[in-house]
């Protein structure tokens, strides 16, 4: 059984740095290409794919919150950068949540042994005291959920875990993540466009 749990856990550790690379390789390519000389041409290049450009990044979206490739405040970022702040902010909106229902019913099918092949001991022995009691769970996982600095990610695995009914989860997820996609998209812009500005 331990030797199954590790062959999973590397399995999507591979699968993580992968994705990670894959991502590295993109970057280059846009940077070589001359995509990445401002976010007008940027915008310009992704808005030529229509309504597929979008879509991609919603999924792209959905599945890092299942199999985290770069840190999610980056995926935020991203959104901004490629379509504006407002559309940006929507399709982060609607990625992150969409996964964020598939991290918890994937856990609440699989349970318990999924965490252990996903995430550190350590950070599941930090949150195992609240998932004990259904409603002191509830309300710190909506809490964390609405600030942006909690591991989102583990958090809707382990609530799939718990006995948090799907109702109560996805009035949470909805309500409560708007909030934390905000903040990381508003101030990781400021910090890109910051950088950008030292660049030229």
């Amino acid at each position: 059984m331990a030797e199954r749990l590790n062959g999973r856990k590397i399995a999507m550790q591979v699968a993580s740095g992968l994705g990670l690379l894959l991502c590295v390789l993109m970057g280059i390519w846009f940077w070589r290409a001359g995509l990445l000389s401002s976010q007008e041409v940027l915008r310009s290049f992704v808005g030529s794919f229509g309504v597929a450009g979008a879509l991609v990044f919603i999924v792209f979206q959905a599945v890092q919150v299942v199999v985290p490739v770069l840190p999610g405040g980056l995926g935020c970022l991203a959104g901004v950068v490629l379509f504006g702040p407002w559309q940006g902010f929507l399709y982060n909106y609607i990625g992150i949540c969409a996964g964020s229902l598939a991290a918890f019913a994937i856990a609440r099918n699989c349970g318990r042994p999924l965490l252990y092949q996903m995430f550190p001991k350590k950070l599941i022995e930090r949150y195992d005291g609240w998932a004990k009691e259904k409603d002191r769970f509830a309300r710190w996982f909506a809490f964390l959920i609405f600030i942006p600095v909690a591991p989102d990610d583990y958090l809707c695995f382990l609530a799939g875990t718990t006995e948090i009914a799907w109702k109560k989860y996805t009035a949470i997820i909805l309500l409560c993540k708007p909030f934390s996609i905000a903040l990381y998209s508003l101030g990781l812009t400021m910090l890109f466009q910051n950088i950008l500005g030292l660049w030229r």
